[in-house]
């Protein structure tokens, strides 16, 4: 009681998060108490701050002459289509540092070993400095190349950097960057353990995918590193997921993230501003888009923000995909609106499951949907960890934020919003494949499922907002 008092009125929790525990604790007092210290405490902000902060006096002068002009009526679009968007890039730029910039390319991936592949021949061209940051890495066949080659270049005299969550990437053995580290490489593990195998802090994890090669070439989206994310694990099968290559301006938003987590996570080699990590670039056409983190240190959802904002703007389609769908009611709404409002609004989900409560509750929310028209559709080539949003054919977010509460709320998330017909068009291709390779789930569906599965998803629906 005296725990649930605290979590009532002292606690940074929605309602619906709050009345969830509460629930949680007097269900199941004893294993509730110590659930709610595994997962439900909020991060403190003195938990990440460091003595020494890292401040990019060019990029903050970008940011802060944009915001200007966007909030006075004086900005100008780079495009027609960047312009239709004006409100959502405000928005970005505004409550985040995401300054609207341009990829002189795009590349997108859908295949892991294409992705990985075109990440190692970049990390080979690399000359000044490579910085990576995975949620998970883990010691197998694609994790030991990686790190084998990220040894290489630094034994080459390359700057190397390699930041991982300490929860996400906790198999690793004690000595695996050994050898990367005695050439001049350096890690740092984002929120390590307190102890040496213990790490009581489930939540507010470091999810974000992301990698800068020489401040010119960079990487965003879903792929961690594991030889799974390359197909190579049977429980798993073929691994569908959506990643993008980027070159151009946008880069240095990639890379100004980078130094922000890394300083948040490595108390002895902190990253100070240098030209040569920012490299100065040829005004060239290419996609306007943004990169947008959110994380739990914000009362405000930005990534989610960014996702509602899209929806409420589709005129004709709106294409999501995701491995958890347990949306709040804010998004529930959104898709239904747009849906009834005559847009074409499909969801595509795994039809494999990686986490059985959390797919139930997955379901549980896309039968909900079904009444207002929105199809679905479950993936069965393998599994589904695409996290993407397309709208109208035209613009959309690739990043690692799903649509689910704990990406909105408890995690460390990165996303691109692209303002691109070109690379939109191909997301939306690639979409379409998908649903070739899936099977649609209809009322139905669900009316023949055995009870057991039916109370199943009642269950985790209802504990939904700590999952």
């Amino acid at each position: 009681m005296v725990l649930a008092f605290f979590i009532l009125f002292f606690e940074r929790k929605t309602a619906s998060s709050a009345w969830a525990w509460i629930l949680v604790l007097f269900f199941i007092p004893v294993l509730g108490f110590v659930l709610y210290l595994l997962f439900g405490k909020p991060l403190r902000k003195e938990r990440l701050n460091r003595p020494v902060a890292y401040d990019n006096p060019v990029f903050r002068e970008r940011l802060s002459r944009q915001r200007l002009e966007l909030q006075s009526g004086h900005f100008t679009a780079p495009s027609p289509l960047a312009a239709e968007w004006q409100d959502l890039i405000q928005m970005n730029a505004i409550r985040t540092d995401a300054p609207l910039s341009k990829a002189s390319n795009i590349q997108v991936f859908n295949d892991g070993h294409r992705k990985f592949e075109a990440l190692f021949n970049d990390i080979r061209q690399a000359q000044h400095h490579i910085h990576l940051q995975y949620f998970i890495l883990n010691d197998d066949d694609l994790g030991r190349r990686l790190v084998s080659l990220l040894t290489e270049k630094a034994q080459q005299g390359v700057k190397v950097l390699f930041l991982y969550d300490a929860l996400g990437s906790s198999s690793l053995p004690k000595h695996f960057f050994d050898e990367f580290e005695k050439s001049g490489g350096k890690t740092a593990a984002f929120l390590p353990a307190m102890l040496a195998s213990i790490n009581p802090r489930f939540n507010h994890r470091n999810h974000r995918k992301l990698a800068v090669l020489d401040g010119a070439v960079g990487y965003i989206g879903g792929f961690n590193v594991g030889d799974e994310y390359i197909g190579e694990k049977k429980e798993f099968g073929y691994w569908r997921d959506t990643h993008l290559r980027l070159e151009g301006e946008i880069v240095h938003s990639l890379q100004n993230r980078f130094f922000i987590d890394w300083n948040q996570a490595a108390e002895h080699y902190p990253m100070k501003y240098q030209e040569a990590y920012f490299p100065k670039m040829k005004e060239v056409g290419g996609a306007a888009m943004q990169i947008v983190a959110s994380g739990p240190l914000e009362m405000r959802e930005d990534i989610k923000n960014g996702y509602l904002k899209m929806i409420h703007h589709a005129r004709t389609s709106v294409y999501l995909q995701t491995p958890y769908f347990i949306p709040d009611k804010s998004i529930m709404d959104a898709l239904r609106t747009a849906s009834l409002g005559g847009v074409d609004v499909q969801l595509m989900i795994p039809h494999q499951a990686d986490h059985v409560f959390v797919h139930s509750a997955t379901l549980a929310f896309a039968r909900e949907l079904l009444e207002d028209g929105v199809k679905v559709y479950s993936y069965k080539n393998g599994f589904l960890h695409a996290k993407t949003l397309v709208v109208d054919g035209q613009t959309y977010s690739v990043g690692s934020a799903n649509m689910d509460v704990r990406s909105f709320t408890l995690n460390f998330e990165l996303n691109a919003f692209v303002y691109d017909a070109e690379s939109a068009a191909e997301m939306a291709d690639l979409f379409r494949h998908d649903r070739k390779l899936s099977v649609e789930l209809t009322e139905s569906y669900f009316k023949e499922q055995h009870w057991i599965d039916k109370a199943k998803q009642n269950i985790a629906k209802l504990v939904s907002p700590i999952l």
